[in-house]
Formats: C-alpha cells, sequence, structure tokens
C-alpha cells in the first residue's frame, strides 16, 4: 500500500467515525435541538473526512477538483439547513431542554 492509501483509509475510517458517534449523538440526546446539534457537527465533519479520503488517492484532477467543490459546498449548507431547522422548530415554539427539568423525560412533540 502506498501512503496515500494509507492515509485516505484513514480519513474514510475517521469519517465514518465520526458520523457513528453522530447517530449516537442523535438517540441519546435529550431534545430536538441538542439531537440537531449533534447531527449537524458529526455530517459535516464526516462527510468532509470521507470525501476528503476519496479524493486523495485520485490525485490532482477533475474529480479532485469536483470532490473539492462538493466539500465546499458541505461546508456552507450543512450548518446554514442546521440553522434554518433550528431557527424554524424555535419560531413555532419547541422550547430546549432545560436542567430545571432534567429529570422529567422530553414532551412527546419534542421528540
Amino acid at each position: 500500500m502506498s501512503v496515500a492509501e494509507i492515509i485516505s483509509t484513514v480519513l474514510l475510517a475517521l469519517g465514518g467515525l465520526v458520523m457513528l458517534a453522530g447517530a449516537v449523538g442523535v438517540v441519546r440526546f435529550p431534545d430536538f435541538y441538542t439531537r440537531l446539534h449533534a447531527a449537524g457537527k458529526a455530517d459535516t465533519l464526516g462527510q468532509g473526512l470521507i470525501l476528503l479520503g476519496l479524493a486523495l488517492p485520485a490525485g490532482l484532477g477533475l474529480v479532485s477538483f469536483k470532490i473539492a467543490l462538493i466539500i465546499l459546498f458541505i461546508f456552507v449548507l450543512n450548518p446554514t439547513a442546521t440553522h434554518a431547522l433550528a431557527r424554524g422548530a424555535w419560531v413555532i415554539g419547541l422550547q430546549p431542554w432545560a436542567r430545571d427539568r432534567a429529570g422529567e423525560q422530553p414532551a412527546e412533540e419534542d421528540a
């Protein structure tokens, strides 16, 4: 294996682990906002690492350029979409989880 293939494998594995951690956060966190935070951060970083791992063995060329554009779009659009979802939830009145209600389960509409 070449050095590029090893680095690519490591990036792909790290991206998969970050996305797995985000999925665990979506399942474990108590309310919509914290779940959205876990999903948004993990998806952006995980997808970026995976795409970088795919672009590395391709070398410099059209394929790597296209993957770089996709990474750029992901790093701009994922946080924007996450913010739009959070803002929409806030506008319709969805309240965030609070420590004073820590013993309570989230309401059914929060889940």
